[in-house]
C-alpha cells in the first residue's frame, strides 16, 4: 500500500515498498525502500551496517525489472532501523524515472510545484 507523508517537509514523501542497493565504495547493502521524494530517500538499515558516514552513497532503486533509479545521496540520520539520505542532485539521465515514480502515487498539480522548487 502506498502512504503519502508530508510533515513540514518541502517536498512530499511517498512510502513505498521496492528493493534498494546501497553502494559505497566497494561495499553494497541489499536493503528496502522506506520513502521517497524529490529531495530524499528512506531505507531500512541493514543488519551489518559498517558505512562511512560522511561519505557520499549511491542508491540504485529497482523499480520493476527493467528500469532502475540511480540517486547519489549523503546520510542524514540513523533512527530506529531506518536510514534517512539527502539526495544532493538527480542527473537528467534519472529524474524522468522518479517524476514517473512518484506520478504514479502523488497529485500531479504538487508533483510540478515541487519539481519547479527543485532549482531553488
Amino acid at each position: 500500500m502506498t502512504e503519502i507523508r508530508n510533515e513540514q517537509r518541502r517536498f512530499t514523501r511517498v512510502s513505498l515498498d521496492l528493493p534498494v542497493e546501497v553502494h559505497q565504495g566497494g561495499d553494497v547493502w541489499n536493503q528496502r525502500l522506506i520513502d521517497i521524494s524529490l529531495s530524499g530517500i528512506a531505507t531500512d538499515q541493514p543488519d551489518v551496517w559498517d558505512a562511512q558516514y560522511n561519505e557520499p552513497f549511491t542508491l540504485v532503486v529497482h523499480i520493476d525489472e527493467e528500469t532502475k533509479l540511480e540517486l547519489h545521496a549523503y546520510l542524514q540520520h540513523v533512527e530506529a532501523g531506518r536510514l534517512g539520505f539527502a539526495v544532493q542532485h538527480v542527473d537528467t539521465e534519472n529524474i524522468e524515472p522518479l517524476r514517473r515514480l512518484l506520478e504514479e502515487h502523488m497529485d500531479l498539480v504538487t508533483l510540478d510545484e515541487e519539481m519547479s522548487r527543485l532549482d531553488d
